[in-house]
């Protein structure tokens, strides 16, 4: 129990520490993702500090071992001529009991030195006769050497077959510490041997190679930061049009088309500068001539509407005439009267229509918003579509609250858009129920309606609101529609601040949900009711 409480709490503050990380290093994060001349920069001194580190490590390394080569070189050069000196000055004594040879020994060792033996950095000479204990060790100033020659060194030496030996030491001299190579070797004599040890400082060789490690950080870190200007100067170079061109476009993106990027030179960045231009030009030109086209259109349209109304009035009112009289006419004339008159029905309800659109594309179109309980207009739709629902062997359910449901909304445009709605349902219900759901909460109000015929393939609910768009054009309509009730029931959700939005499954149905704000003007977030229909999640699951 112990361990996993430990292992909640190691979690706990685990997750805390990724929080408040996550939290401190988001302003590093999102400049890094935005930033091209930041990544570039970064990664360029990334690399050139490894690059020119990796470097600058080699050629410190290598320096400082060609220092200690030369050094080794020379003391072993100097040990030999200094073995050799010994060997015939102890020619001398033939025997280790001469009274006479500590002070040989004492002579030998001056002899030997080199440069001033009071300067506390010089080299180090001292002479042992580790086999012959009457003979105490000799160095050439009162020093302790126990620092610089180590009892492996003097076996190594001294030793049965010994020879010569080398090692680097820090012995303490003068409360200052110096590091020391430290050479040995036997010296063979009349009465024996002996062991020569030469120990030379290797404070230049130091300073040297910390000299050049200085100069070769400086180096490099003024050649990181020279790479790091350069790599801003050059990423500057390439990102600032890039910049420039990022805002044009943006602009032009906003309607103003007139935006152009400044041409420098002739250069790869000027010739795109230059082809960018070209293409905002041609863009420009190309909007302008469909933005007449548009206008053209819809004032044709409009024009087209209006003028047509007078004949149709006219032929409208002979039809009418007709129709009146059809008892009277023979039963096929009677029937062409009948379908005279509903043609003429279908092509005023087009008519109309029609200018409803143009109204839309010009910017005309007003909303007439009042509270207004949405109750009533669902159950006004549906019965009014009760004899085409029942002639189409659909029965319409309907699930609505029961108390009021009051919105600040155009109740004309709703009652149209919930007639399209729902007529189009019994149309495509295939003789199933057609559900009719109303729902609200503090900020909306939704309007389900909801089928169980075809259905709509994938991607066809959102080409459902084209204009005189049918998902299957062989199929007859019930209703004669004109084409037109979808795209305009959009427009009028829209006009009201709200979504109409399709779902829909080959085989199972489809379902409309309409979405208007409690109060005009508010921004919709959500809507109390889903769009994809919960029987269907019930299926699925």
């Amino acid at each position: 129990m112990p361990v996993r409480r430990a292992l909640r709490l190691v979690r706990r503050y685990w997750r805390v520490l990724i929080r408040y990380a996550t939290r401190y290093t988001a302003p590093v994060r999102r400049a890094w993702r935005r930033s091209l001349q930041l990544r570039v920069v970064t990664i360029t001194l990334l690399a050139s500090s490894l690059l020119v580190g990796t470097f600058g490590w080699f050629i410190a390394d290598r320096s400082a071992e060609i220092l200690l080569s030369r050094a080794e070189d020379e003391a072993r050069s100097a040990l030999t001529t200094k073995v050799e000196f010994a060997r015939k000055q102890l020619t001398f004594y033939p025997q280790a009991r001469d009274p006479e040879l500590q002070t040989g020994l004492e002579e030998l060792v001056n002899a030997l030195v080199d440069g001033d033996p009071a300067d506390p950095s010089s080299a180090v000479i001292s002479i042992r006769a580790e086999g012959w204990p009457n003979l105490r060790a000799v160095v050439l100033r009162t020093m302790d050497t126990r620092d610089l020659i180590t009892p492996e060194m003097i076996r190594a030496v001294s030793g049965e077959g010994g020879g010569i030996s080398k090692q680097i030491r820090t012995a303490e001299i003068e409360g200052e510490p110096i590091k020391y190579l430290v050479y040995g070797a036997p010296v063979t004599t009349r009465f024996g041997q002996v062991e020569l040890y030469y120990a030379v400082p290797l404070t230049s060789e130091d300073q040297d190679a910390n000299l050049m490690r200085t100069t070769v950080l400086a180096t490099g870190l003024a050649l990181v930061i020279l790479l790091g200007v350069v790599a801003a100067l050059v990423t500057r170079l390439v990102v600032t049009p890039v910049r420039v061109a990022a805002r044009t476009a943006q602009r032009l993106s906003a309607g103003l088309l007139d935006q152009r990027m400044k041409v420098d030179g002739e250069d790869d960045l000027a010739l795109l500068a230059a082809a960018f231009n070209q293409m905002a030009a041609n863009l420009q030109r190309q909007i302008v001539r469909l933005e007449e086209m548009s206008r053209l259109q819809r004032r044709f349209t409009s024009d087209v509407s209006h003028e047509l109304r007078t004949p149709l009035t006219t032929v409208r009112m002979a039809a009418d005439l007709i129709f009146s009289e059809r008892d009277e006419f023979d039963p096929a004339v009677a029937r062409s009267a009948e379908l005279l008159q509903a043609e003429l029905d279908r092509f005023e309800e087009l008519l109309t229509d029609l200018l409803e659109i143009s109204r839309f594309d010009a910017g005309f179109a007003a909303l007439d918003a009042e509270h207004t309980d949405l109750v009533p207009i669902v159950e006004r739709v549906t019965e009014r579509l009760t004899g085409l629902a029942e002639r189409a062997g659909v029965e319409i359910q309907l699930n609505l609250p029961d108390t009021p449901v009051i919105a600040e909304v155009d109740p004309r445009r709703v009652e149209r858009v919930l007639r399209n709605l729902v007529g189009n349902a019994v149309e495509h219900a295939e003789a199933k129920p057609v559900q009719v759901t109303l729902s609200t909460d503090d900020a909306a109000v939704a309007i389900t309606v909801r089928d169980h015929g075809i259905g709509l393939k994938p991607g066809e609910e959102r080409l459902v609101f084209n204009r005189f768009w049918r998902a299957d054009p062989s199929r007859a309509r019930q209703t004669g529609g004109t084409g037109l009730g979808l795209s305009i029931s959009v427009e009028d959700a829209r006009l009201h601040g709200g979504w109409l939005e399709a779902w829909g499954s080959p085989g199972e149905g489809a379902q409309f949900r309409l979405t208007l704000p409690v109060r005009a003007g508010d921004r919709l977030v959500a809507a109390p009711l889903p769009l994809i229909p919960r029987d269907r999640n019930v299926e699925v699951s």
